[in-house]
């Protein structure tokens, strides 16, 4: 033991010797040494390093030697590395440091009781003195008041603010590739898939990433890659390329999405709810009612949903029947939640809130004078509060005649009134005055509007009268659930014309939803087919040249010849430019189907033409066609003049059926023809 104790104490010294030259040969090349703060940090690295605590219970003397000589070469070769990266001038200090520590550690270890050593897998293991093991917390009983309902909430466990029952994000993905490698266009590819998925089966795209990537963390890494590449293609060659994943996508997703709506973690323990039911995070949170709160359903979401349900369908997808069900127990969950917003809900106007209407509402105020009282007279209120000034902008907008005939109506009020700057100026408060109805007046012209709507929509030829039960006069050929398709009365332009009608009254085609216009797209595709089928081309066109008359919205669909299909669009520009006035406010003829080709698809007619505007418009493709504004209704030909002169010059036809214009008749003959005919394209057997 004494020899080997001396043996080890002569390599130490030959090993501090060499140190010790080394240390000399290094200040002499390096006579400024670098920062003071780096040395001391680099020396407190290695010391922590070399200091190696032995764990040992009791040793005999045969494998005290051979843990010494262990010692003595895990020594030896870590010293020479040490040497050559410190190169400071405190390393031979410290070396004779740990040399007195060594010491006192073999003085240790010989001092020990006799006993055997732990067991390890390789002589180079090293033995690392454990941390002592933090002593259980006792956790102070719950202070409650005397008069606290709740006297048993001492018997509840207390959950710490640092336990896992908050949310854990998921840990880092390491990947194995550099963006933009040779796999990156199938990783697009997946990526893309999902959106589409999402988007044909109208999900939630993080819950179709969930089932294709089964984590949204690399879901967010591809996400990264995709704006990556998109990157490099747009700013080329001089941008600074990323190559891995920075998590900003994942970190933005944990940040904005509240706790509530996060997966729970995985190793959550059960949560204690206060009625002594434990709530596992294991199961899923279809076991659990309250576990899982759906959001609220707007009209805007039940349309979707019903537009993928009639897309299933029509493509007999087998989970239309799924579809269906989710479909109807959202509608019915719609019409019956108590919980809904009130944005979410149409509010029905009723004859006093009809337009005009101010009554005793906060736009007006009454005039409180002996014949003010008698005659029901108001004048404007010019404290009005925003919701005022909003309900009255919502219902006067798109009044006929506009401000310019309020306008009219102040100065018809004014009998001094003259045509000069200078009165206008000196009057300018008395004419921005808004000119108010008496009260009674104002109900009586509500009582006359509603009255005029009622009579229209009774004598309407196209209106199904739910109250009645009276089906519309026009022979109905196929019915979907928004839309049907009827024949255009006799006698039409062109043999086998039809027409395709909402079932609900509406002024234009403009006002219909999107699932109205997913059923009518659906009948222009298979009307088309059907003259396709009989070697003819199709134009579809409709006429809302009146909407003060409140008519009902139609589509009309004419066949023309393959031959002449080429000349229609010429031949409505033409006519559009030399129908209206000369001199107009908007351009004479808007061409929808240029912009459907440039990127606006199927939503050109409904972006480019605003509802409330007299429009007539004609359709050459299912996207877009040629659009007119009418600048003045009374000048414009009546019903379907304009439509019939056109196609009827361009096709032949005889004079005397261009003008006639024909009534729908309940027991059309020529229904069973064209049924038959129709029965092959017709999309609406689905729901049969």
């Amino acid at each position: 033991m004494d020899s080997d104790l001396a043996a080890f104490e002569k390599s130490l010294a030959a090993e501090k010797e060499q140190r010790d030259r080394e240390a000399e040969r290094e200040k002499r090349h390096h006579q400024k040494s670098s920062d003071t703060d780096t040395k001391t940090e680099t020396e407190t690295v290695e010391t922590k390093k070399e200091r190696n605590t032995l764990q040992v219970d009791t040793m005999s003397a045969p494998m005290v030697t051979s843990r010494l000589a262990t010692i003595a070469v895990v020594t030896a070769t870590k010293i020479e590395p040490e040497v050559t990266t410190t190169r400071t001038m405190r390393t031979a200090t410290a070396t004779s440091d740990r040399d007195m520590t060594m010491k006192s550690e073999i003085e240790a270890v010989n001092a020990a009781e006799p006993g055997t050593l732990k067991n390890t897998t390789s002589p180079m293991t090293k033995w690392i003195e454990a941390p002592p093991s933090r002593p259980p917390q006792e956790t102070a009983p719950r202070e409650l008041h005397r008069r606290e309902l709740n006297q048993g909430l001492n018997s509840l466990p207390l959950v710490a603010a640092d336990s896992d029952s908050e949310f854990e994000p998921e840990d880092e993905i390491k990947i194995n590739y550099k963006f933009g490698d040779e796999g990156s266009k199938w990783r697009m590819v997946k990526l893309e898939a999902v959106y589409r998925t999402a988007k044909e089966k109208s999900r939630p795209v993080d819950e179709v990433a969930l089932e294709r990537y089964g984590s949204l963390q690399e879901f967010d890494i591809a996400r990264e890659e995709k704006d990556e590449t998109e990157k490099r293609r747009l700013y080329g060659a001089g941008y600074e390329v990323k190559d891995g994943p920075d998590g900003s996508l994942y970190a933005e997703r944990i940040k904005s999405t509240p706790k509530a709506n996060l997966p729970a973690a995985r190793h959550q323990p059960d949560i204690p709810l206060r009625s002594g039911i434990r709530m596992s995070h294991e199961q899923g949170s279809a076991s659990t009612p309250s576990a899982t709160i759906p959001p609220p359903i707007d009209q805007t979401a039940l349309n979707r949903m019903r537009a993928a349900m009639m897309k299933a369908k029509l493509r007999k997808a087998p989970n239309a029947a799924k579809l269906e069900e989710e479909y109807n127990s959202a509608a019915a969950a719609f019409a019956t939640n108590p919980n809904a917003t009130t944005a979410s809900k149409d509010v029905i106007l009723g004859a006093m809130e009809s337009r005009l209407l101010a009554g005793t509402r906060g736009e007006t105020k009454a005039v409180d004078t002996k014949r003010g009282r008698e005659r029901g007279t108001v004048v404007e209120n010019t404290d009005m509060s925003i919701e005022d000034m909003v309900r009255e902008e919502r219902r006067t907008r798109g009044a006929t005649g506009g401000e310019a005939m309020r306008m009219a109506e102040r100065i018809a009020k004014d009998s001094k009134f003259d045509a000069d700057l200078d009165y206008m100026d000196e009057n300018a408060a008395k004419l921005a005055q808004r000119v108010h109805k008496s009260e009674i007046n104002l109900k009586n012209t509500a009582v006359h509007e509603f009255q005029k709507v009622q009579r229209i929509l009774d004598n309407c030829q196209l209106c199904e009268h739910e109250d009645s039960g009276t089906p519309p006069v026009a022979p109905v050929v196929a019915l979907a659930t928004r839309v049907y398709l009827t024949l255009s009365p006799d006698p039409a332009i062109a043999q086998d014309a039809a027409v395709i009608v909402p079932r609900i009254h509406h002024t234009n085609l403009l006002e219909c939803d999107d699932d109205e216009w997913e059923e009518i797209r659906n009948f222009m595709k298979s009307l088309t087919r059907m003259y396709h089928d009989q070697g003819r081309d199709v134009v579809f066109y409709e006429n809302a040249a009146a909407p003060h008359r409140r008519p009902h919205a139609a589509m009309v669909a004419v066949p023309i010849p393959y031959e002449d299909g080429a000349m229609v669009p010429a031949y409505f520009r033409e006519a559009f430019l030399s129908a209206d006035e000369e001199w107009s406010q908007h351009k004479k003829v808007i061409d929808t189907g240029k912009a459907a080709r440039e990127g606006l698809g199927r939503s050109a007619f409904r972006k480019m033409i605003a509802k409330e505007a007299p429009y007539f418009h004609a359709w050459f493709t299912l996207d877009g066609g040629l659009g007119h504004v009418i600048e003045n209704s009374d000048k414009w030909p009546r019903g379907d003049l304009f439509a019939r002169e056109v196609l009827g010059g361009m096709m032949d036809v005889a004079p005397e059926i261009q003008k006639k214009q024909g009534r729908w008749n309940r027991n059309d003959r020529r229904v069973d023809g064209f049924k038959s005919k129709w029965r092959k394209f017709d999309w609406t057997r689905v729901f049969e």
